[in-house]
């Protein structure tokens, strides 16, 4: 369980006898996500040895296929049935591939999903290349479902992402960032491809217009309180609950809500600390502890985890159009899981 300090109103750990889980989404889903699994391992196949060497290595890791599982889930919830959301899923699950074989080689990161990555075991070269494969591949399976707005939808959300990516770099050693554009990064580099995974469900299904921009609000704001929690849990998991190094951020100096904040709210010489360890990358032993003491001072910790609650309120929302039933409620509950993996 995360502790999270100052943090007065974090849950008890008895508080719920039964924590919100994606079983039940995994449950609703499971015969669809076994087709995209194999649509996955089919179509990430290649004659040249190393690509589906590597590439494997990463899939096999596991995860919990959220973004593919959201277009299952959202083309049930559209009443849909028929096959066409299945390559579309393997197609969102081999963008979002690529670009965490891309992000371990911008950030240098040795581990991913609790093991070693791929740039750590191949190399950067081979990492980025087989990046580009998958992004490839990605592409033939949008443009092998053969609707136009699919592919606009698809190939929009990759060119976001990568804006993001480069937007995320421009700030990587800044920690006077406003908090506005932070929020344009996450938005771009992670909110965008679940808008993307939970909208394409209603367009398969043929649903109005209304439905899908429901759907894409509920993915974008899905997507920006993920990654606001992962932004809490890198200063305060333990490294085998989170799957990487604890302070990965901070030693890359990449700069985070909860950096923004203490930086907002800091007194000039903890200001001169994030200048020496984010800005000029000048750390020493003892540094993440003492970023974690002014986060925790400051409570920025915590009113991460608030602003991560209010975009899921916002997703939960955005449901509200749709008619009650046991695909809307998952759908609810994997939002709250989303928010209570900080507990």
């Amino acid at each position: 369980m995360v502790k999270l300090h100052g943090d007065k109103n974090a849950k008890p750990e008895a508080a719920d006898a039964r924590k919100p889980s994606f079983d039940n989404l995994a449950r609703l889903v499971d015969a669809d996500m076994a087709r995209v699994n194999q649509h996955i391992l089919d179509h990430m196949q290649s004659p040249v040895a190393l690509i589906p060497q590597l590439a494997g290595h990463l899939i096999a890791a596991g995860g919990k296929r959220l973004r593919p599982m959201m277009v299952c889930a959202a083309a049930q919830l559209c009443g849909y049935t028929g096959s066409r959301h299945v390559g579309l899923a393997a197609c969102v699950e081999f963008i979002h591939t690529a670009t965490l074989l891309h992000d371990d080689v911008v950030d240098e990161s040795d581990l991913r999903r609790g093991q070693e990555s791929a740039n750590a075991l191949w190399g950067n070269q081979a990492s980025v290349l087989v990046g580009d494969f998958l992004f490839s591949r990605a592409f033939q399976l949008m443009t092998a479902d053969g609707q136009l707005k699919v592919l606009k939808i698809l190939s929009d959300a990759s060119a976001v992402i990568a804006e993001g990516e480069v937007l995320q770099l421009m700030t990587a050693n800044a920690p006077d960032t406003s908090e506005e554009d932070y929020l344009r990064v996450i938005r771009s580099k992670t909110a965008a491809l679940f808008a993307a995974a939970s909208q394409i469900g209603a367009v398969v299904a043929d649903r109005p217009h209304k439905e899908e921009e429901a759907l894409h609000s509920y993915g974008m704001n899905l997507g920006v309180a993920f990654q606001l929690v992962d932004d809490v849990l890198d200063y305060s998991a333990d490294q085998a609950a989170l799957g990487k190094t604890i302070g990965d951020d901070f030693r890359e100096g990449k700069v985070t809500l909860p950096v923004v904040l203490a930086w907002r709210r800091g007194t000039e010489e903890e200001r001169e600390f994030w200048r020496r360890t984010v800005e000029r990358s000048e750390q020493e032993g003892g540094d993440l502890e003492r970023a974690m003491e002014i986060m925790a001072r400051h409570t920025t910790l915590t009113d991460t985890l608030e602003r991560a609650r209010h975009y899921g309120a916002i997703a939960r929302d955005s449901l509200g159009i749709f008619p009650d039933g046991e695909v809307k409620s998952a759908m609810l509950e994997a939002v709250d899981f989303v928010i209570d993996r900080a507990y």
